[in-house]
């Protein structure tokens, strides 16, 4: 549909609004600075900027806490070894509850170490035990990325925000009567600086949540190894016999002297 068929006043009115932001645009395109552009974003870039420092301390700080040697520090994976093989629970309970040691494996540890000395049936809890710690400590890591998750997600929605603010005031600006150009095209810059600064959080947070999120997964999956291997001196022993154990059993009772067999009753002649 042509600009003709439109009314006149409304026809004169767009023309107006793409003509003077193409020639502010023109204008400014070379001496517009970064910070310039920020404080086009008026309230709502600042809102975003604030988000993205935000951020950026997160993806520090997730940086550090999650990794390897958080999991599974190599001198307590091989202390908890050492006492758990040798039946020393107490030593290994202690062992998990210095702050030294504080870490993914000595949590997940502690309790179910915990529940098999406290429980009477603790050998059979024993692993239920653990699966319910490492859930836990999963959970407990994945809410910690959710506000990454939560910024990835609010970001456009601040730009879209700052797009229709931007938007709204250029139209106000068009009604006016004595409406400039620097003022019309200072209302649409801020209408896309802001979309720009919130797709532009937006991207790398989503990025960075699903990057953590699969970390810890990946973590939490080896933690759980090398707690199976650790503690399987402490699983009950199971009662049905090995192959070997059963045809030794087998050997032993054909080898056993049978009983003597009890002298059957001949049947007494029939009298006629």
């Amino acid at each position: 549909m042509s600009l003709n068929c439109l009314p006149n006043p409304l026809t004169d009115q767009l023309l107006t609004l793409f003509t003077l932001a193409q020639g502010d645009a023109d204008s400014s395109s070379s001496g517009m600075t970064l910070l310039q552009q920020i404080q086009n974003g008026g309230i709502t870039g600042y809102i975003i900027i604030g988000l993205s420092l935000a951020a950026f301390a997160l993806i520090i700080i997730h940086l550090v806490a999650i990794r390897l040697p958080r999991f599974i520090p190599e001198a307590v994976r091989a202390q908890l070894t050492d006492a758990i093989a040798s039946h020393d629970l107490e030593a290994a309970i202690t062992l998990c509850r210095e702050p030294a040691n504080d870490c993914f494996l000595t949590r997940v540890v502690e309790r179910g170490l915990l529940r098999y000395r406290r429980s009477a049936f603790g050998p059979f809890e024993f692993k239920d035990a653990l699966e319910e710690a490492g859930g836990e400590q999963v959970a407990r890591l994945y809410r910690s990325t959710d506000t990454l998750g939560l910024i990835g997600a609010i970001a456009p929605m601040l730009g879209l925000l700052g797009t229709v603010i931007g938007m709204v005031g250029a139209f106000d600006t068009i009604a006016a009567a004595d409406s400039r150009g620097e003022l019309l095209a200072g209302d649409i810059s801020k209408a896309l600086v802001t979309t720009l600064m919130g797709l532009s959080l937006a991207i790398p947070c989503m990025a960075a949540f699903t990057f953590f999120r699969n970390r810890i997964h990946t973590y939490a999956a080896q933690t759980a190894h090398e707690i199976e291997e650790m503690t399987l001196p402490l699983e009950p022993a199971s009662t049905t016999p090995n192959p070997q154990q059963q045809q030794q059993q087998s050997q032993s009772q054909r080898a056993a002297p049978q009983p003597p067999r009890p002298p059957q009753r001949q049947p007494a002649p029939a009298t006629k």
